[in-house]
């Protein structure tokens, strides 16, 4: 039987009524139509779905919409500003950190939360940070250098 869910996304409030058992990335694709969070494996370990909950990583396919609540959360459509892009945005595009795709909302959604604390993270650092985020390409040197460069921007936005 569907519930109705007031959650707040991108910065939006939004009211859904679903079951609250029902996957969070289902509802965003699905209900809301924010398809930039992907659905990868399933079973939350490859980071394809990853999106952030009160700034935290999460995995969308794993998180129950009941446990969502009023938390803020944030997907890869709620990072760019104004129709700005986020410096990690640029970067994967300036770094060529993509081929197919498909894992890039969630290695940026992820990499937002690592810059937001630690804003100039040691190749290490990223590499651990992102561990669990599954790249099938294999452009893990253009994904760990986008990063570098972003907080790179970060750094220079903010003199």
């Amino acid at each position: 039987m569907p519930d109705p869910h007031e959650l707040k996304i991108n910065g939006k409030a939004v009211r859904v009524e679903v079951d609250r058992d029902r996957m969070l990335l289902g509802v965003l694709r699905e209900d809301l139509g924010l398809t930039g969070t992907k659905y990868g494996c399933g079973e939350g370990r490859c980071g394809a779905c990853t999106v952030l909950i009160d700034g935290q990583p999460a995995r969308s396919c794993r998180t129950k919409i009941g446990a969502v609540g009023s938390r803020e959360v944030t997907t890869i459509e709620g990072l760019s500003t104004g129709g700005v892009l986020h410096p990690l945005q640029r970067a994967f595009l300036e770094a060529d950190a993509l081929q197919c795709g498909y894992c890039t909302s969630g290695m940026i959604v992820a990499a937002s939360a690592l810059l937001r604390r630690n804003p100039d993270p040691s190749r290490e650092e990223i590499v651990e940070f992102l561990d669990g985020n599954i790249c099938r390409c294999g452009t893990y040197q253009r994904i760990i250098r986008a990063i570098r460069v972003a907080a790179e921007l970060r750094k220079e936005a903010a003199r």
